[in-house]
């Protein structure tokens, strides 16, 4: 399960979203996100799910590849599915005792997995499509007109990206040491939920030591660097809006409007 974790990785490969600017990713991003929880009806999902298709298609991830980053969060989303099922009141369809499955129960449940699924997908196109030098780039010049209120908005970028960035190194290291606990006898994938959970107790103390480890090193680097912040820094390529981030722009424009519009047309 830990492979199939995919957040915070970069999928080199030449597309057209890949050769968008930073800050339009960035902003596309969240543009889609205030879309999704926008929708209030099925038919915004579907609208949703097309220009997220679209987008994979022209990204030139493969959809095997995305899919493959839901399969770490599966048991959230179907955990969160059931709390819906049976918390909701309505339409009783079948009862037994205390447990009951309303109608209203089910469209909640499969209108938060649809949600779910749309949001981890979308977010993993910003990493798969966006070089961890230019998403700190475009996230410190979308902060940087709240530096003037003491915002440090390099720190912010370097930071964030950073986090993301060791989430799969992280995730490498934690894979290792299950295999090293493996090769002395211990047992992942046998047992219920809650003895294969204390089953990864050994692993939460050495990979917690692995991170200070890693942490450290990339402290020493940087001040061997001599890093000193965001101050006074140049960069090597400058980047800046082109024709297709404004068509870029003008099209996510259309598309929250259209989910905007999806909360008043009933259908």
């Amino acid at each position: 399960m830990i492979k199939d974790i995919t957040l915070g990785q970069y999928y080199p490969v030449e597309s057209p979203i890949h050769r968008l600017e930073a800050r339009t990713k960035v902003l596309g991003v969240f543009a889609y996100l205030v879309g999704l929880f926008l929708v209030n009806k099925l038919w915004g999902f579907a609208v949703a799910a097309v220009a997220v298709g679209i987008v994979i298609k022209l990204s030139r991830v493969p959809f095997s590849y995305m899919v493959r980053g839901l399969r770490a969060i599966v048991l959230i989303i179907a955990f969160t599915m059931v709390l819906n099922i049976f918390m909701m009141d309505g339409t009783i369809l079948w009862q037994w005792k205390f447990l009951r499955i309303t109608y209203e129960g089910l469209y909640r449940a499969a209108f938060m997995g649809i949600r779910l699924v749309l949001l981890i997908i979308g977010t993993s196109l910003l990493t798969f499509c966006t070089k961890p030098t230019e998403l700190t780039d475009g996230i410190e010049k979308l902060l940087s007109p709240f530096s003037r209120l003491g915002l440090p908005a390099h720190e912010i970028a370097l930071m964030m990206t950073i986090a993301l960035r060791f989430i799969p190194v992280l995730m490498d290291e934690a894979d290792k040491i299950m295999k090293a606990q493996q090769s002395r006898g211990a047992d992942f994938e046998s047992g219920n939920i809650i003895q294969r959970a204390k089953s990864m107790i050994p692993i939460i103390v050495p990979l917690f030591v692995s991170s200070f480890r890693i942490a450290g090193d990339l402290a020493l680097a940087m001040e061997a660097r001599c890093y000193r912040g965001g101050n006074g820094r140049t960069k090597l390529n400058e980047t800046r809006f082109e024709k297709r981030d404004v068509v870029a722009a003008l099209m996510l424009i259309i598309f929250l409007g259209v989910l905007t519009a999806s909360r008043f047309i009933n259908i």
